[in-house]
């Protein structure tokens, strides 16, 4: 069997995975691949070590211009003017798969909510207020508290999916009767790499574990986000830690 497919050999690389990794060398054809540090698959940046510190700053480097023209096209717009404005226009390059790239450290976590920070005090009379308090003028969440929103409603959409769906192993339900809680709970996976902690599988499980079961046995997805809504105000006021917040101001 002939394998007729043509690739772009030029554009063809090698990511070495671990830091164990042996950095072997690779041909296509007859020509010598070249190897790469990080690379890009549908818009995601992801180094070596699959850590995703580079998407964070690609994504903030793409939402501070369009930052910097609202700023420069407005003079004396309301502030729902303002916030639709960023929503539509720079908030989609923090949010862009972010289940997949989710920050994976505090450096990152303050480099996002930093543009948005940065959104919020274009709205005259907030230059000088304090982060949280921006947010809560302005009736944002912060980026952090979206996300975890995100990837529950998107674990809630693949367990209604059932087990027919690809990659219905990801996720293990508990089998113990004596469990509190919702009726639902997620088995934690064991790992050696820490950085796998941050993937979707395993990040999300802890705080799905921690809803009620009202809002786990919701009889649509549409009921589950609204009462996740509330259980997310009980949960929590600011993911963001103090700590982080004042860095932020």
């Amino acid at each position: 069997m002939i394998n007729g497919m043509k690739f772009n050999k030029s554009k063809c690389q090698i990511l070495h995975l671990g830091r164990g990794n042996a950095g072997h060398n690779y041909k296509l054809g007859e020509e010598w691949l070249e190897s790469s540090s990080a690379e890009q698959g549908l818009g995601v940046l992801a180094d070596s070590r699959l850590s995703t510190s580079q998407q964070c700053a690609l994504a903030a480097k793409r939402a501070n211009p369009i930052l910097g023209c609202i700023k420069h096209s407005i003079t004396s717009w309301p502030k729902e003017r303002t916030i639709l404005m960023y929503s539509v226009l720079a908030r989609p390059h923090l949010e862009y798969c972010v289940q997949f790239w989710a920050p994976p450290f505090k450096k990152d976590v303050k480099v996002l909510e930093g543009i948005q920070g940065r959104a919020a005090k274009l709205v005259k009379g907030l230059e000088g207020k304090c982060y949280e308090e921006c947010l809560r003028t302005l009736g944002l969440s912060s980026l952090e508290k979206r996300r975890l929103k995100g990837d529950l409603m998107a674990l809630s959409s693949f367990l209604r999916r059932g087990s027919g769906e690809g990659g219905a192993d990801l996720i293990s339900l508990g089998s113990s009767d004596r469990m509190h809680g919702n009726g639902s709970k997620l088995c934690q996976g064991r790992f050696t790499l820490a950085l796998r902690k941050h993937f979707f599988t395993e990040r999300v499980v802890k705080h799905w574990n921690r809803l009620p079961r009202e809002v786990v046995d919701g009889p649509s997805l549409s009921v589950f986000k609204r009462h996740l809504d509330n259980a997310l105000n009980n949960m929590l006021q600011l993911l963001v830690s103090p700590e982080l917040v004042r860095q932020l101001d």
